[in-house]
């Protein structure tokens, strides 16, 4: 099976100086020949953020594109049918925005998840965890198909003291996973048996057996180890996750410009997506057919690095994600 070419299209600079141009991505050494298919990337959003863009959400609702600016504190919504990009700022870091089924968004802030109402800017905090341990803070979270919040935290600068929460639809919070260094991307098969999950620092990503009616996790496996998929450097990490309707699992690697779509099965790299950034951190599947692929990236763009913090495009990858999950607990606005 040979490689296919791909097609980045940039504006105005960078790639090639924005010129349409063909590249052949490296085939990875260790695993099965990876195939690529043709796609193309495109900036839809420049200097979208300056910090850490994260958190990427489609609300199919609204036919929006939510994500946040980590260290910046900003909430943002992007709208597809107007293109109209407006944000909400906190004062501490915001990590994930989610919407909630009977109005308003899931955000975390700090170590605490509030509900915010963007439409008067009020929110009210509905739980706080850690609040014994510095340098603590909420990271990456999801939404599973019952509705329930998952979300984890992170240790800087001594690693490893994070935790994997779940919020459920009362409200309640209890903690399955401990001594996690970077808690990361989260993502469910359609049967709602697997659950899969990220801890940065190892640079492993995971599967657990899933009961989709109690929240439950066990029999945790290792799926992919990064270690073993050929990137440029050693220090980069898997980061943000997604999954398409063919539960094949797409994972953003941060400092490698890429993301990598994985075969669960086999633990191999199928299709890369290279991207005029080393930064990219996290991805989700939208638009009108959820054919379309958002990649959030962080930093601030420079002359070395353009497009740092900008939020990429990708379609014609053939494949379809799933409508992402929202937050069903018993809560008003």
């Amino acid at each position: 099976m040979s490689e296919k070419k791909y097609v980045a299209s940039l504006p105005n600079e960078g790639v090639e100086d924005g010129r349409k141009c063909e590249k052949k991505p490296k085939v990875h050494k260790d695993k099965p020949e990876i195939t690529v298919t043709e796609y193309k990337v495109e900036v839809l959003i420049q200097n979208a953020t300056s910090g850490i863009g994260e958190g990427p959400h489609w609300d199919s609702k609204t036919q929006s594109l939510l994500y946040v600016d980590i260290y910046n504190y900003d909430v943002h919504r992007w709208d597809a049918l107007t293109g109209q990009n407006t944000k909400y700022h906190f004062n501490e870091p915001v990590t994930l925005v989610i919407p909630n089924k009977n109005g308003g968004y899931i955000v975390s802030v700090g170590k605490k998840i509030v509900l915010l109402n963007w439409e008067t800017g009020n929110y009210t905090v509905l739980a706080e965890v850690e609040k014994n341990i510095d340098g603590n803070r909420f990271n990456d979270g999801k939404c599973d198909p019952e509705g329930r919040l998952w979300a984890g935290t992170m240790s800087y600068p001594d690693w490893y003291k994070g935790s994997l929460y779940r919020m459920d639809l009362d409200g309640s919070i209890h903690k399955l996973l401990t001594n996690i260094s970077i808690s990361n991307g989260l993502a469910w098969t359609k049967d709602g048996k697997t659950m899969y999950y990220i801890d940065s620092k190892p640079k492993k990503i995971y599967a657990f057996d899933y009961d989709n009616k109690k929240g439950i996790i066990t029999n945790q496996k290792e799926l992919v180890d990064i270690n073993s998929i050929n990137i440029t450097d050693p220090n980069k990490q898997p980061d943000g996750m997604t999954i398409d309707t063919e539960d094949k699992i797409w994972v953003a690697i941060h400092g490698d410009g890429k993301v990598i779509r994985f075969d669960p099965k086999t633990g191999a790299p199928i299709t890369t997506v290279h991207f005029p950034t080393r930064k990219t951190t996290s991805c989700t599947f939208g638009g009108k057919n959820l054919d379309e692929l958002y990649v959030t990236s962080a930093g601030k763009a420079s002359l070395s690095d353009p497009y740092a913090g900008a939020v990429f495009k990708v379609t014609g990858l053939g494949v379809r994600g799933n409508q992402a999950f929202v937050y069903h607990g018993k809560l008003n606005i």
